[in-house]
Formats: C-alpha cells, sequence, structure tokens
C-alpha cells in the first residue's frame, strides 16, 4: 500500500474545502447577529435542531434568559428567533461535520498503514487545531451570556485566526504531499513571503476586530475617513490609555485595518517585482499571480464594504476574499520553500 496516496490528499482538501464552508457560514452567523442564539452546548443532541413547536418554544425560553434577548431583542417573535438559530445551528453542525470528516478517515488510513510517519505528526496537529477550534468557540460565545450581549472581539479574532490557521496548515500539508520533490530555495524572495503572510494574518486579526466591533458602521468613506480625514480624531480619542484605542476602539481598529490593507498591497507588489529577478518554475508563476488577482481583489471588496456599511453579502464576500487571498500567499509560500 503507498503511503501519502492521492486518498490521503482527497481527504485533507476535502478538510479544506469544509473549513472554507464553516468560515463562510461563520460569517453570515455573525453579520446576521445569529451567534448567541444557541446558548448551551450539547455536542450530540444539539446536532438535532428543534422538531416540534414545543422544543422551538423551550429553546426560546432559554434564549430569553440571556443579556441578548433581554437587552437587544425582546421585541423577537419565535419566528426571528427561528431566523437567527438557524445559522448558529448550521455552523455548529459543519464544525462537527469537519471533526468526523478529520477523525474517522485519519484512524482508517492509520490502520491501513496508508499515512507515513511525517504526515501522521501533521495530522496529530490537524486534530489539535480543530479540537482547540472547537473550544475556541465555545468560549467565545460564553463571553456574549453573561452582562453584554456580545461576545467579545478578542476571542471572536481567536477563533476566526485559529479557522485560518487551520485552514493553511491543512493545505499545506497537502501540498507537501502533492508536490513532494525538494528544489533550491531563494532564502531572501522565501523570507520576503513569510514576512508577508505574518502581516496578512494580523490583518485577518484585525478584520476579526473590525466585525467583533461592529467597526464597519462608521467612517464609511474612502479613501480618507470622516470629514475628509486620513486619520480621524476619534482614532486617538475613544479609549484610555492611548493604545487601547488601537485594540478596542472602533475608530482606531478600523484605522489600523485601512493601513494594513495598503502594507499587504504593498507587500505582494514587492513579491511580484522581486520574483522578476528569479527564474520561474510554472507553478511559482501561478502563485504570484493569484496574490496579484486575489489582492486586488479583496482590496476593492475592502473599500466597497465600508462605502455600503457592510452588507451582509458583502461582509461575507470580504471575509471570502481573505481565505482565497490566505491560500494564494500559502501556495506561493509552499512553491518558494521547498
Amino acid at each position: 500500500m503507498n503511503k501519502d496516496n492521492k486518498k490521503v490528499i482527497y481527504w485533507l482538501l476535502t478538510g479544506c474545502f469544509l473549513i472554507f464552508v464553516m468560515v463562510v457560514v461563520g460569517g453570515i452567523t455573525r453579520l446576521t447577529h445569529s451567534g448567541l442564539s444557541i446558548s448551551n452546548y450539547k455536542l450530540i443532541s444539539g446536532t438535532i435542531p428543534p422538531m416540534n413547536e414545543v422544543e422551538w418554544q423551550e429553546a426560546f425560553d432559554l434564549y430569553k434568559q440571556y443579556p441578548e434577548y433581554q437587552k437587544l431583542n425582546s421585541h423577537f417573535t419565535l419566528q426571528d428567533f427561528k431566523d437567527i438559530y438557524f445559522w448558529e445551528w448550521l455552523h455548529r453542525v459543519i464544525g462537527r461535520l469537519i471533526g468526523i470528516v478529520f477523525f474517522i478517515p485519519f484512524l482508517y488510513f492509520l490502520i491501513t498503514k496508508q499515512l507515513s510517519k511525517p504526515t501522521i505528526k501533521k495530522s496529530i496537529i490537524l486534530l489539535g487545531l480543530g479540537a482547540f477550534q472547537g473550544f475556541l468557540g465555545w468560549y467565545m460565545v460564553k463571553s456574549g451570556l453573561v452582562d453584554n450581549p456580545d461576545v467579545s472581539h478578542y476571542r471572536l479574532a481567536a477563533h476566526l485566526t485559529t479557522a485560518f490557521i487551520t485552514f493553511a496548515y491543512t493545505y499545506w500539508v497537502a501540498l507537501d504531499l502533492r508536490y513532494p520533490n525538494k528544489k533550491p530555495v531563494d532564502i531572501k524572495f522565501r523570507n520576503l513571503v513569510r514576512f508577508s503572510l505574518a502581516i496578512l494574518l494580523l490583518q485577518i486579526i484585525y478584520g476579526a476586530f473590525v466585525a467583533g466591533l461592529d467597526a464597519g458602521f462608521i467612517h464609511n468613506h474612502w479613501p480618507m475617513m470622516s470629514e475628509g480625514k486620513f486619520m480621524h480624531e476619534t482614532v486617538y480619542i475613544e479609549q484610555d490609555p492611548l493604545y487601547k484605542n488601537f485594540i478596542e476602539g472602533k475608530s482606531g481598529v478600523q484605522f489600523v485595518h485601512r493601513i494594513l490593507a495598503y502594507v499587504v498591497v504593498l507587500l505582494v507588489f514587492l513579491i511580484w517585482k522581486n520574483s522578476k529577478k528569479l527564474n520561474l518554475t510554472k507553478l511559482q508563476s501561478k502563485g504570484i499571480k493569484a496574490l496579484m488577482i486575489m489582492v486586488g481583489l479583496q482590496f476593492l471588496l475592502g473599500v466597497f464594504t465600508i462605502l455600503l456599511q457592510v452588507p451582509v453579502w458583502l461582509g461575507v464576500a470580504h471575509q471570502v476574499g481573505a481565505f482565497f487571498l490566505l491560500s494564494a500567499m500559502t501556495f506561493t509560500l509552499h512553491r518558494f520553500s521547498k
């Protein structure tokens, strides 16, 4: 039996696709304010939604005990509750499905000796990341069930960023198996791509901060902020001390997200420019082209998301854009690393 065969690659890529779906549904859940509609966590029985009016009423009564209903949604009817319940339920069910899709084939491949030792180690890391991601999801929800009817933007960022990292690592492991042959590496260029990936991850974290603080609903102008200012005074006066503006202030967080967008575009431009000096393979060239296309598209999506005050479809499209940009960056780094 060949180790690390095509079936293993398809398994990993299926995981990538499901994480992508999970992030899309998670984005819709956030933008429709559905994330706190299910206030308990039942691993097995929670997979089945309420099946009759009595069960729906019980779920609604439970929701009424928490701050989101009491402070924001006391006008909700049972039908309103059903609408938000659906997205959170779907998000959790996909999470469970990902767990099954990773764990059961892993056991099968392990028992039938279809995995090499390095792939077994990487797969165990993946399973750990998946379990940690599930824990972070519940840890995030818990932060919105106490006094404030909104989740902590720090916990939201941790939850979202871990999903992106889990995806990127799964994709990387699949690429390792798809392209096993080593080749010479241009260290300087590879380090530029590595640095760009780190800044992109920081930008993704700030995107989550913007989502968690609802910071996309202010300063809905571009290229300047409100009143035609590059840096509006609210950027540095909302919070005290000063540094908190840039991690907890709506204006400050949006400002950092704007600036990092320019930095990411600049870095991708530098990658493209410096790649001209190298003798590129076909796949390296494709990776850089994908990066150029995706960074341009993602920048435009960001601008329109701000200008149109974050309609759900555009907010989700912007999150999906981040996903594809990270995919292109991961692929490019892989092609220049091994």
